[in-house]
């Protein structure tokens, strides 16, 4: 079979592309790989606070070259948030635990605990749940706390009490005390200073004039029933501490706060989700302490919101060891590198000229054949036959000086002995034809 021998500098150039194809698409899967996956968090606060506190997360994993980033989108309310979630529209949503649809939800991190303050102006004669009989409780955030409302409504009968639950916009809130629409607040916060402040700051307050902390006695009943609140006791002083308010630890109720994922989340981007909030947790909280509050979820069985493996991953430290997580490196490296020296030898191959050591005599050889069948004198048969000789001389040399490149005396001698039947009957044949008479 005839094959086509390419320019030494063609094949360098073929090599060169494939290479370079081979880099290039390397690269590109590469970057697919590791590219960091973006994923959708809706958010939602009357004040606007959560979309702000989430944004800087998002920032931060950006300046720190996070496997995952964040989109926010601001839905407005916690209420709408958890709308959004529920509908599958999002990703991820940071969401009350009393607040919406949470059937798909697995909770990643408590961003916050929210705890339920009613207060009532200072100078209130208003000291229990009770004193509210016939009132108007102004309640801020409106429907996002309508579980609140109906929890201790069933469980103080304040529907036959005849006590009034008005819906306050933030901006609204000040105004309704002052002209006495609403006897007292009911308010949703963390216990963070500045959520306290802008509480105090709902009322006329001096040294002398201080609120009024109303407790909800039967919190744990209602913590029993209602498995998103849990029973808390605000400590002493917590929203003033001179003269303190309130005057000594008081019972309330308490929600959490959530970032929750959708269960069709994979196990290891929610865990590189979760490791990445808890490291910039640690960098944020430096600026603005209210981060501190983001905390692990709990980690029991029965909990309210079942945990995300990922995110469990992470609190249980069952994160892969090094062995689980590069194991397949290691074990494949050998085999890569084998397949790497196996293609760069054959590119040495491809692009060598010829390997005269071990084709070249025999190449000579079967190129003689041809030669035989077309010589017409003796004296070409002659000149033949003393190429062949100086080949086999040569190989043997080659043979006897302990040269591996040499070829085998077997191969020569098979060669050579059909070199030397063409030969004769080539000879055979130019005998038998009649002499040629000389020009006269």
């Amino acid at each position: 079979m005839m094959s086509i021998k390419l320019p030494l500098w063609l094949r360098f150039f073929l090599l060169i592309g494939v290479a370079v194809f081979a880099a290039g698409a390397g690269l590109l899967a590469y970057r697919y790989y590791t590219r960091p996956v973006t994923l959708t968090v809706a958010v939602g606060s009357i004040d606007g606070e959560a979309a702000k506190a989430m944004s800087a997360i998002a920032s931060e994993f950006v300046s720190t070259n996070a496997p995952v980033r964040l989109k926010v989108i601001d839905s407005g309310t916690a209420l709408e948030a958890a709308a959004a979630f529920s509908a599958t529209k999002v990703d991820l949503a940071v969401v009350r635990g009393d607040v919406g649809d949470l059937s798909q939800a697995q909770a990643v991190v408590v961003v916050s605990h929210m705890v339920v303050l009613i207060i009532a102006p200072p100078g209130s004669s208003i000291d229990s749940i009770g004193s509210l009989k016939g009132r108007t409780v102004g309640v801020v955030g409106g429907a996002v706390n309508a579980k609140i409302v109906d929890a201790l409504t069933k469980e103080y009968n304040l529907a036959s009490a005849k006590v009034a639950f008005k819906n306050l916009a933030l901006t609204d809130v000040r105004q309704a005390i002052q002209s006495k629409q609403v006897s007292a607040l009911l308010v949703t916060t963390p216990l963070a200073e500045k959520y306290l402040s802008l509480v105090r700051g709902f009322f006329q307050l001096d040294h002398k004039k201080v609120p009024v902390l109303i407790p909800i006695e039967s919190a744990a009943v209602i913590a029993e029933t209602e498995r998103a609140f849990e029973s808390f006791d605000v400590p002493k002083g917590t929203l003033r501490g001179s003269p303190p308010v309130p005057e000594d630890d008081l019972t309330t109720l308490r929600t959490s706060l959530y970032l929750v994922a959708q269960k069709k989340l994979g196990t290891d981007l929610v865990t590189s989700l979760t490791q990445a909030i808890m490291s910039a947790r640690r960098t944020l909280l430096r600026e603005q302490p209210i981060f501190a509050q983001i905390t692990a979820p709990s980690t029991d069985q029965d909990a309210y919101l079942p945990l995300h493996p990922g995110a469990a991953a992470v609190y249980n430290s069952t994160t892969q060891s090094f062995m689980d997580e590069y194991g397949n490196w290691i074990y494949l490296t050998p085999m890569i590198l084998g397949g790497v020296a196996t293609m760069l030898a054959a590119a040495w191959k491809f692009l060598r000229i010829g390997n005269r050591a071990t084709e070249g005599p025999l190449d000579s050889l079967y190129a003689l054949a041809r030669r035989i069948r077309k010589v017409d004198t003796e004296d070409e048969l002659s000149d033949i036959e003393e190429e062949i000789d100086g080949i086999l001389r040569a190989e043997r040399a080659k043979s006897a000086d302990g040269d591996e490149s040499a070829v085998d005396d077997a191969t020569l001698n098979v060669a050579a002995h059909r070199l030397e039947n063409l030969i004769h009957d080539r000879r055979a044949l130019i005998a038998k034809r009649p002499a040629v008479a000389p020009a006269a």
